[in-house]
Protein backbone atom coordinates (compact mmCIF):
# COMPACT_ATOMS: atom_id res chain seq x y z
CA UNK A 1 0.00 0.00 0.00
CA UNK A 2 1.50 3.79 0.07
CA UNK A 3 0.93 6.95 1.55
CA UNK A 4 -2.41 8.39 -0.29
CA UNK A 5 -5.16 11.28 0.30
CA UNK A 6 -8.50 10.94 1.59
CA UNK A 7 -10.42 11.07 -1.25
CA UNK A 8 -10.82 7.47 -2.36
CA UNK A 9 -10.57 6.92 1.52
CA UNK A 10 -13.62 9.54 1.86
CA UNK A 11 -15.66 8.06 -0.87
CA UNK A 12 -15.70 4.17 0.62
CA UNK A 13 -16.47 5.31 4.34
CA UNK A 14 -19.39 7.73 2.96
CA UNK A 15 -21.04 4.82 1.15
CA UNK A 16 -19.87 2.02 3.20
CA UNK A 17 -21.11 4.23 6.61
CA UNK A 18 -18.50 3.73 8.70
CA UNK A 19 -15.59 6.62 9.24
CA UNK A 20 -12.22 6.75 8.98
CA UNK A 21 -9.71 7.37 12.40
CA UNK A 22 -7.32 10.17 12.48
CA UNK A 23 -4.91 9.78 15.37
CA UNK A 24 -2.74 12.39 16.82
CA UNK A 25 1.01 10.96 16.70
CA UNK A 26 4.00 12.46 18.19
CA UNK A 27 6.64 10.25 18.50
CA UNK A 28 7.90 6.58 16.87
CA UNK A 29 6.10 4.59 19.48
CA UNK A 30 2.57 6.26 19.02
CA UNK A 31 3.30 6.01 15.05
CA UNK A 32 3.56 2.05 15.46
CA UNK A 33 0.89 1.61 18.27
CA UNK A 34 -1.56 3.39 15.49
CA UNK A 35 -0.36 1.54 12.44
CA UNK A 36 -0.42 -1.78 14.41
CA UNK A 37 -3.98 -1.31 15.59
CA UNK A 38 -5.01 -0.73 11.55
CA UNK A 39 -3.03 -3.79 10.57
CA UNK A 40 -4.65 -5.99 13.14
CA UNK A 41 -8.08 -4.55 12.13
CA UNK A 42 -7.34 -4.10 8.08
CA UNK A 43 -8.33 -0.47 8.36
CA UNK A 44 -7.44 2.31 6.64
CA UNK A 45 -5.98 5.20 8.77
CA UNK A 46 -5.11 8.89 9.02
CA UNK A 47 -2.08 9.87 11.12
CA UNK A 48 -2.50 13.45 11.91
CA UNK A 49 0.27 16.38 13.72
CA UNK A 50 -0.53 19.22 14.97
CA UNK A 51 1.67 22.30 14.44
CA UNK A 52 2.73 21.67 17.91
CA UNK A 53 3.77 17.74 16.77
CA UNK A 54 6.16 19.10 14.04
CA UNK A 55 8.21 21.66 16.79
CA UNK A 56 8.52 18.67 18.67
CA UNK A 57 9.32 16.22 16.90
CA UNK A 58 10.35 17.72 13.06
CA UNK A 59 8.06 17.34 9.67
CA UNK A 60 11.55 15.49 8.20
CA UNK A 61 11.84 12.99 11.33
CA UNK A 62 7.61 12.50 11.34
CA UNK A 63 7.56 12.18 7.40
CA UNK A 64 10.55 9.18 7.79
CA UNK A 65 8.60 7.78 10.62
CA UNK A 66 5.44 7.21 8.66
CA UNK A 67 6.89 6.27 5.48
CA UNK A 68 8.91 3.28 7.57
CA UNK A 69 5.58 2.51 9.56
CA UNK A 70 3.73 1.94 5.83
CA UNK A 71 6.41 -0.07 4.18
CA UNK A 72 6.45 -2.67 7.20
CA UNK A 73 2.84 -2.78 7.63
CA UNK A 74 1.34 -2.00 4.03
CA UNK A 75 -1.51 -0.01 5.26
CA UNK A 76 -3.14 2.75 4.00
CA UNK A 77 -2.26 6.16 5.25
CA UNK A 78 -3.65 9.31 4.82
CA UNK A 79 -0.59 11.90 6.69
CA UNK A 80 -2.60 15.26 7.49
CA UNK A 81 -1.73 18.60 9.29
CA UNK A 82 -4.34 19.11 12.30
CA UNK A 83 -5.45 22.46 12.89
CA UNK A 84 -3.18 24.35 10.49
CA UNK A 85 -3.10 27.98 11.68
CA UNK A 86 -2.07 29.94 8.84
CA UNK A 87 -0.99 29.68 4.54
CA UNK A 88 2.58 29.10 6.32
CA UNK A 89 1.93 26.04 8.27
CA UNK A 90 0.08 24.42 5.40
CA UNK A 91 3.02 25.24 2.96
CA UNK A 92 5.05 23.64 5.24
CA UNK A 93 3.16 20.59 5.43
CA UNK A 94 2.92 20.13 1.68
CA UNK A 95 6.55 20.64 1.03
CA UNK A 96 7.01 17.90 3.45
CA UNK A 97 5.12 15.54 2.19
CA UNK A 98 2.00 15.68 3.67
CA UNK A 99 -1.40 14.31 1.70
CA UNK A 100 -3.69 16.30 3.60
CA UNK A 101 -3.99 19.84 5.37
CA UNK A 102 -6.12 21.57 7.55
CA UNK A 103 -6.64 25.14 7.50
CA UNK A 104 -8.12 26.18 10.67
CA UNK A 105 -9.76 29.52 9.96
CA UNK A 106 -13.08 29.15 12.54
CA UNK A 107 -11.36 32.35 14.32
CA UNK A 108 -11.61 34.47 11.58
CA UNK A 109 -14.82 36.03 11.22
CA UNK A 110 -16.95 34.50 8.10
CA UNK A 111 -16.09 35.61 5.03
CA UNK A 112 -12.24 35.92 6.17
CA UNK A 113 -12.56 32.23 6.48
CA UNK A 114 -13.97 31.89 3.24
CA UNK A 115 -11.17 33.65 1.39
CA UNK A 116 -8.07 32.55 3.54
CA UNK A 117 -9.48 28.97 2.83
CA UNK A 118 -10.17 29.37 -0.64
CA UNK A 119 -6.44 30.70 -1.24
CA UNK A 120 -5.26 27.84 0.63
CA UNK A 121 -7.29 25.13 -1.38
CA UNK A 122 -5.54 26.54 -4.74
CA UNK A 123 -2.39 25.87 -3.50
CA UNK A 124 -2.95 23.08 -2.21
CA UNK A 125 -5.05 21.43 -5.14
CA UNK A 126 -2.07 22.12 -7.37
CA UNK A 127 0.07 20.19 -5.55
CA UNK A 128 -2.53 17.31 -5.40
CA UNK A 129 -3.09 17.65 -1.57
CA UNK A 130 -6.41 17.89 -0.33
CA UNK A 131 -8.00 20.51 2.37
CA UNK A 132 -9.93 19.63 5.43
CA UNK A 133 -11.54 23.47 6.59
CA UNK A 134 -13.59 24.18 9.78
CA UNK A 135 -16.91 25.93 10.16
CA UNK A 136 -18.28 26.22 13.63
CA UNK A 137 -16.06 26.49 17.14
CA UNK A 138 -15.28 23.49 19.29
CA UNK A 139 -14.76 24.48 22.94
CA UNK A 140 -12.02 22.87 24.97
CA UNK A 141 -8.04 22.90 25.08
CA UNK A 142 -5.77 20.38 23.29
CA UNK A 143 -2.48 21.37 21.85
CA UNK A 144 -2.66 24.39 20.56
CA UNK A 145 -6.22 24.86 20.33
CA UNK A 146 -7.97 26.89 22.65
CA UNK A 147 -11.28 28.36 22.35
CA UNK A 148 -13.89 28.86 25.59
CA UNK A 149 -16.98 29.01 23.66
CA UNK A 150 -18.74 26.45 21.73
CA UNK A 151 -20.71 28.00 18.22
CA UNK A 152 -22.59 25.41 16.05
CA UNK A 153 -22.20 25.17 12.80
CA UNK A 154 -24.87 26.74 10.33
CA UNK A 155 -26.02 24.18 8.03
CA UNK A 156 -26.98 26.89 5.38
CA UNK A 157 -23.65 28.64 5.54
CA UNK A 158 -21.50 25.07 5.74
CA UNK A 159 -23.31 24.98 2.00
CA UNK A 160 -22.14 27.69 0.82
CA UNK A 161 -18.86 27.82 2.47
CA UNK A 162 -18.27 24.33 0.67
CA UNK A 163 -19.78 25.77 -2.69
CA UNK A 164 -17.33 29.25 -2.59
CA UNK A 165 -13.72 27.29 -1.30
CA UNK A 166 -13.45 23.94 -3.25
CA UNK A 167 -12.69 22.29 0.20
CA UNK A 168 -12.35 18.36 0.20
CA UNK A 169 -14.14 17.99 3.62
CA UNK A 170 -15.70 20.06 6.29
CA UNK A 171 -15.12 20.11 10.31
CA UNK A 172 -18.34 21.10 12.22
CA UNK A 173 -19.43 21.90 15.24
CA UNK A 174 -22.46 19.82 16.83
CA UNK A 175 -21.63 19.19 20.28
CA UNK A 176 -17.90 17.85 20.54
CA UNK A 177 -15.56 19.88 22.14
CA UNK A 178 -11.54 19.47 22.57
CA UNK A 179 -9.06 17.52 25.66
CA UNK A 180 -10.00 15.60 28.45
CA UNK A 181 -12.26 17.87 30.35
CA UNK A 182 -14.61 18.64 27.49
CA UNK A 183 -18.02 18.95 29.83
CA UNK A 184 -18.78 19.34 33.76
CA UNK A 185 -19.05 15.56 35.58
CA UNK A 186 -22.86 16.32 35.94
CA UNK A 187 -23.12 17.33 32.16
CA UNK A 188 -24.64 14.60 29.71
CA UNK A 189 -23.09 15.07 26.23
CA UNK A 190 -25.36 15.31 23.46
CA UNK A 191 -24.25 15.61 19.78
CA UNK A 192 -26.55 17.57 17.59
CA UNK A 193 -27.95 15.21 15.40
CA UNK A 194 -30.44 17.52 13.81
CA UNK A 195 -27.57 19.79 12.69
CA UNK A 196 -25.61 17.06 10.86
CA UNK A 197 -28.91 15.82 8.80
CA UNK A 198 -29.67 18.97 7.62
CA UNK A 199 -25.86 19.38 6.40
CA UNK A 200 -25.75 15.84 5.00
CA UNK A 201 -29.55 16.46 3.27
CA UNK A 202 -27.88 20.07 1.56
CA UNK A 203 -24.64 18.32 0.68
CA UNK A 204 -25.24 14.47 -0.26
CA UNK A 205 -22.14 12.68 -0.70
CA UNK A 206 -19.69 15.13 1.52
CA UNK A 207 -17.27 14.06 3.99
CA UNK A 208 -17.93 15.81 7.34
CA UNK A 209 -15.18 15.47 9.92
CA UNK A 210 -15.49 15.34 13.89
CA UNK A 211 -12.91 16.92 16.14
CA UNK A 212 -12.66 16.05 19.71
CA UNK A 213 -14.33 13.19 19.60
CA UNK A 214 -12.07 11.25 22.52
CA UNK A 215 -14.30 9.11 24.68
CA UNK A 216 -12.22 9.56 27.95
CA UNK A 217 -11.70 6.18 29.07
CA UNK A 218 -12.37 6.17 32.25
CA UNK A 219 -10.43 3.27 33.42
CA UNK A 220 -7.33 5.17 31.59
CA UNK A 221 -8.33 8.13 33.81
CA UNK A 222 -8.34 5.66 37.44
CA UNK A 223 -5.07 4.12 36.37
CA UNK A 224 -3.22 7.41 35.83
CA UNK A 225 -4.79 8.26 39.16
CA UNK A 226 -3.93 5.45 40.52
CA UNK A 227 -0.34 5.76 40.11
CA UNK A 228 0.30 9.39 41.16
CA UNK A 229 -1.84 11.39 38.08
CA UNK A 230 -4.20 14.01 39.15
CA UNK A 231 -6.61 13.74 36.32
CA UNK A 232 -10.16 15.07 38.13
CA UNK A 233 -13.65 15.79 36.50
CA UNK A 234 -12.05 13.82 32.47
CA UNK A 235 -15.54 12.91 30.78
CA UNK A 236 -15.73 12.07 26.64
CA UNK A 237 -18.21 11.80 23.80
CA UNK A 238 -20.32 8.77 24.54
CA UNK A 239 -19.15 5.90 21.91
CA UNK A 240 -22.79 5.01 20.61
CA UNK A 241 -23.24 8.99 19.84
CA UNK A 242 -19.93 8.70 17.72
CA UNK A 243 -21.02 4.89 15.99
CA UNK A 244 -24.13 6.84 15.03
CA UNK A 245 -22.09 9.61 13.47
CA UNK A 246 -19.75 7.83 11.57
CA UNK A 247 -22.87 5.83 9.87
CA UNK A 248 -24.08 9.01 8.42
CA UNK A 249 -21.78 11.27 7.08
CA UNK A 250 -18.89 11.61 9.44
CA UNK A 251 -16.31 10.23 7.26
CA UNK A 252 -13.16 11.74 9.95
CA UNK A 253 -13.31 11.06 13.65
CA UNK A 254 -10.26 12.72 15.47
CA UNK A 255 -8.59 11.45 18.65
CA UNK A 256 -5.95 11.97 20.30
CA UNK A 257 -6.67 12.54 24.17
CA UNK A 258 -7.78 8.99 24.61
CA UNK A 259 -4.30 7.81 23.09
CA UNK A 260 -2.55 10.16 25.65
CA UNK A 261 -4.49 8.81 28.39
CA UNK A 262 -3.80 4.86 27.54
CA UNK A 263 -0.01 5.73 27.03
CA UNK A 264 0.29 7.81 30.08
CA UNK A 265 -1.57 5.26 32.28
CA UNK A 266 0.87 2.19 30.94
CA UNK A 267 3.82 4.56 31.59
CA UNK A 268 2.52 5.37 35.01
CA UNK A 269 1.49 1.36 35.64
CA UNK A 270 5.19 0.28 34.80
CA UNK A 271 6.74 3.43 37.29
CA UNK A 272 4.75 2.18 39.99
CA UNK A 273 4.63 -1.33 39.71
CA UNK A 274 8.56 -1.42 39.43
CA UNK A 275 10.04 2.14 40.56
CA UNK A 276 13.60 0.68 39.84
CA UNK A 277 12.76 0.62 36.17
CA UNK A 278 14.35 3.09 34.17
CA UNK A 279 14.76 1.12 30.68
CA UNK A 280 12.97 3.36 28.33
CA UNK A 281 12.09 0.26 26.10
CA UNK A 282 10.29 -0.92 29.11
CA UNK A 283 8.14 1.71 29.89
CA UNK A 284 7.58 3.60 26.33
CA UNK A 285 7.05 -0.03 25.01
CA UNK A 286 3.95 -0.31 27.65
CA UNK A 287 2.80 2.88 26.19
CA UNK A 288 2.88 1.56 22.51
CA UNK A 289 0.89 -1.87 23.55
CA UNK A 290 -1.66 0.30 25.19
CA UNK A 291 -2.17 3.00 21.92
CA UNK A 292 -2.40 -0.13 19.99
CA UNK A 293 -5.73 -1.80 21.91
CA UNK A 294 -7.00 1.96 21.99
CA UNK A 295 -6.95 2.04 18.04
CA UNK A 296 -8.42 -1.45 17.45
CA UNK A 297 -10.78 -0.59 20.00
CA UNK A 298 -11.82 2.64 18.16
CA UNK A 299 -11.86 1.14 14.71
CA UNK A 300 -14.34 -1.86 16.33
CA UNK A 301 -16.90 -0.51 17.86
CA UNK A 302 -16.80 3.58 17.10
CA UNK A 303 -15.57 4.14 13.25
CA UNK A 304 -16.77 1.09 11.86
CA UNK A 305 -13.93 0.72 9.59
CA UNK A 306 -12.44 -3.26 9.87
CA UNK A 307 -12.10 -4.42 6.97
CA UNK A 308 -12.30 -1.30 4.98
CA UNK A 309 -8.76 -2.19 3.04
CA UNK A 310 -9.92 -4.45 0.04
Amino acid sequence: MALVTTKEMFKKAYEGKYAIGAFNINNMEIIQGVIRGAKAKNSAVILQCSTGALKYAGPKYLKAMVDAAIEETGVDVALHLDHGPDFDSVKLAIESGFTSVMFDGSHYDYEENVQKTKEVVEYAHAHGVVVEAELGVLAGVEDDVVAAEHIYTNPEQAVDFVNRTGVDSLAIAIGTSHGAFKFPPDFNPQLRFDILEEIQSKLPGFPIVLHGASAVDPNAVETCNKYGGNIAGAKGIPVDMLRKAASMAVCKINMDTDLRLAMTAAIRKVFGDNPKEFDPRKYLGAGRDAVQKVVEGKIEFVLGSTNSLK
